[in-house]
């Protein structure tokens, strides 16, 4: 349980409001001396102010100070410190869409996934608010691309997935949806785990939210791209051009095999996520056209 202050916060209010009106105005020279004295030095990572309490840390990332936060990484501030709602610097600092500020919390080793008993995550919020920057370091750090919010649509009885692709598709932000697959996201439920899927009794595929959204045919064939099984929507067609086209698209696709080459690229695709290593296509040791086809890049045509 994560109590609203500790005694230690308590004794100390005075020195840890010192510490964060020194952040608060960004005034990382005052901070570095104050942090060179053992009574601020032992209060860095208590939580003080107004609201929902923090630590000096949690204020710089949500403020996007990035000069305060790398002083307070240096004097041992601890990177993963949370408030009373679980949130760490890292996921304020997603909020905030400081992306300097991420980048430093990320490499002083800030877990990308946040705290377990935050109801969100920063995966989730990057794709919900259409930051790919950020959504990619995340990503490059090892954030769980197939994340989910403890707060289940499934457990209200609607089946439907709330993971990261999910919501980069109903909130229209494709270029997070496509560095979501990029990086391994499930096509199918957006979601590995086997346990929770057998639980729900009918589960609704990304592929099928994105037809219910009318999210248009481009999430529908990247999905298809990306090896979501076609067969598994239960299709429900209603009066709309653009999810006919897409319906459209989907039968077609059922009607036909997919080529060999999308196939060998798939199935090394699956192979790297299942053993964590699909970020690491570049790494491969194997012809440039060949890392570009297996990260849907357009391969360049040699003219002879």
């Amino acid at each position: 349980m994560l109590l609203l202050k500790t005694p230690e916060e308590e004794e100390s209010s005075r020195e840890i409001s010192q510490l964060r009106q020194a952040v608060l105005q960004n005034d990382d020279r005052l901070l570095d001396e104050m942090l060179c004295q053992e009574i601020y030095k032992r209060v860095i990572n208590c939580r003080g102010g107004w609201g929902i309490a923090g630590t000096p840390l949690r204020t710089a990332a949500s403020k996007g100070h990035l000069r305060c936060l790398q002083v307070l990484l240096a004097h041992g501030a601890d990177v993963d410190c949370v408030d009373v709602k679980a949130q760490t610097p890292l996921f304020t600092a997603v909020c905030g869409k400081y992306l300097d500020c991420v980048l430093a919390l990320l490499r002083a080793g800030a877990n990308p996934n946040g705290h377990s008993a935050n109801n969100c995550s920063p995966v989730l919020t990057a794709a919900r608010e259409g930051d790919v920057e950020i959504l990619k370091e995340l990503l490059r750090h090892g954030a769980e691309v197939n994340s989910r919010s403890k707060v289940l649509l499934w457990t209200s009885g609607a089946s439907v997935s709330s993971g990261p692709l999910y919501l980069a598709a109903v909130y229209g932000h494709m270029e997070c949806f496509k560095v979501l697959l990029l990086f391994g996201a499930d096509p199918d439920y957006n979601c590995t785990d086997a346990k929770l899927l057998s639980s729900i009794k009918q589960p609704k595929t990304v592929l099928e939210m994105c037809l219910r959204h009318g999210c248009g045919v481009e999430y529908i064939q990247l999905l298809i791209d990306f090896g979501a099984n076609v067969y598994l929507p239960t299709l429900i067609i209603e009066k709309s051009t653009k999810q006919n086209e897409a319906v459209e698209l989907l039968l077609r696709e059922r009607g036909n095999p997919k080529a060999l080459t999308s196939q060998c690229r798939l199935a090394i695709r699956g192979y790297l996520r299942k053993i964590n290593k699909i970020h690491c296509i570049e790494q491969l040791e194997m012809p440039s056209s060949l890392i570009s086809f297996l990260q849907y890049k357009p391969v360049p045509v040699t003219v002879v």
